[in-house]
């Protein structure tokens, strides 16, 4: 049934009022007209989305565009003559640019290259030059090693002797004269003025007077010549030890004991330094002993030498018993496998009863810490005492038993022929001689170079 006739049913039946059914009236039609608008969307097909609009309206249907077509070109205006040439002007100025920048980079570069080898070779040079100079360094460096290392020469150490005792042997061997009474007189003041000694120059006189006598001397050279044979064969103590230099000829004993002995002043610490330094380098193991507890700073001496020679020391206090601090040593380098031990001791004047006494004693408690020790007793004389060298020498043999004999400050001297009397009347063999402040300058004793020195 249609609303409106149901509404009017409604409205007869139950008597409403004429406002009552207007209003339902127009009620029902506007019903009736959205009924009717929704049945027609329904139908109706799905229109396109406007441009711009949101995202909840429904797009509508898409229409194809057709791109925009491209315009043709248009041709360039037609160009002047004088365009062109300027045109062409402007092309040849940039090219002509554009090589004279290529020629200028090419010129910079090789410039570059020029100064880069030049440089290379400024430094070749000098680098050259600092091996050069550097070389020459080392080269001298080897040269004053080698000079140190070898010290001076005997020759040098007995200049002073020669311009002595042997200046006036020569002044009295020049000349064509004969040997006479007179030429034997000249000798006999020239030998006994010298420090050769009495005894020693007394011998030499005798053996001159023989041959003279036996006509075997003619001339002042045949004398000469005999002298230099006669000190040579009494400097080998008379041939026993050949011509050969006599150092301290380390034994089989270990610790073999060297116990250095000598008056104050006579060099005796440095010389025991210079010797460890040289049986260092003949590849033995040493030790220091600092016996001399007396002299002040005898032990810091010793030690500064023992630090620069590499060798260990073994020192007491001061006013210790130099025989206690020998007997110590002598026990530590048979505990270290040491080769040698050098016992330095104290000065001791050898007309000094009391003081040889203790040496004695010192020596003696060297023999308690090792059998047969000391086994070399070096006695340091002092070359610039001439003849008192021979005394000290003496006495020190008869309290010590002196081995062998090392004559220092040789080259401070003119009173060298010392060795000849020492070698003549003790008959101890000089071990060394010092000829410089040096270690090299400690040089085994060779009586054929001495004698070559000595008369050159």
């Amino acid at each position: 049934m249609h609303p409106f006739a149901s509404l009017l049913a409604l409205t007869t039946t139950e008597s409403l009022g004429l406002a009552a059914i207007a209003a339902a009236v127009l009620l029902a039609l506007a019903a009736s007209l959205y009924l009717h608008r929704r049945r027609a969307a329904a139908l109706a097909p799905p229109s396109p989305a406007p441009p711009g609009k949101g995202e909840g309206e429904r797009p509508g249907p898409q229409r194809e565009v057709a791109p925009p077509r491209p315009k043709p070109p248009t041709a360039p205006p037609p160009k002047t003559a004088l365009e062109s040439e300027a045109l062409e002007a402007k092309k040849r100025e940039a090219y002509r640019l554009k090589k004279e920048g290529e020629r200028l980079e090419r010129e910079r570069r090789a410039k570059e290259r020029e100064e880069a080898l030049a440089k290379e070779r400024e430094l070749a040079l000098a680098q050259a030059r600092a091996e050069e100079e550097a070389k020459r360094a080392a080269e001298e460096q080897e040269r004053r090693k080698a000079e140190a290392e070898a010290g001076r020469t005997l020759a040098d150490g007995l200049a002073r002797t020669r311009g002595g005792f042997m200046a006036r042997l020569n002044a009295l061997f020049t000349g064509e004269k004969q040997v006479d009474d007179a030429v034997l007189a000249d000798l006999e003041e020239v030998l006994f003025t010298a420090d050769i000694g009495v005894r020693t120059a007394t011998r030499l006189l005798d053996s001159a007077r023989e041959r003279v006598r036996k006509k075997e001397l003619s001339d002042p050279g045949r004398l000469k010549g005999a002298l230099r044979e006669e000190i040579a064969r009494i400097l080998t103590l008379h041939g026993a030890d050949g011509d050969g230099a006599a150092p301290v000829n380390v034994g089989p004993a270990r610790p073999f004991v060297v116990m250095v002995v000598g008056v104050n002043g006579s060099g005796k610490t440095t010389t025991v330094a210079k010797l460890a330094a040289k049986l260092k380098g003949a590849g033995h193991g040493v030790l220091l002993a600092a016996g001399d507890t007396f002299r002040a700073a005898a032990g810091e001496q010793l030690e500064v030498w023992a630090e620069r020679v590499g060798a260990p020391l073994v020192r007491g206090k001061e006013g210790a018993d130099p025989a206690a601090v020998c007997f110590e040593a002598i026990q530590e380098g048979a505990r270290q496998g040491m080769d040698v031990v050098l016992c330095d001791t104290a000065g001791r004047l050898h007309t000094k009863t009391p003081l040889m006494e203790e040496l004695k004693k010192v020596k003696r408690v060297m023999g308690k810490a090792a059998a047969g020790a000391p086994h070399e007793v070096l006695l340091v004389l002092d070359a610039t005492n001439g003849q008192n060298a021979i005394a000290q020498a003496r006495q020190f043999h008869e309290a010590l038993g002196v081995t062998g004999i090392a004559l220092t400050k040789l080259d401070g001297t003119a009173k060298g022929g010392v060795i000849i009397g020492i070698c003549d009347e003790l008959k101890i063999p000089v071990r060394y001689v010092g000829v410089g402040e040096t270690v090299a300058d400690l040089r085994p004793f060779s009586p054929g170079e001495f004698v070559e020195a000595l008369f050159q």
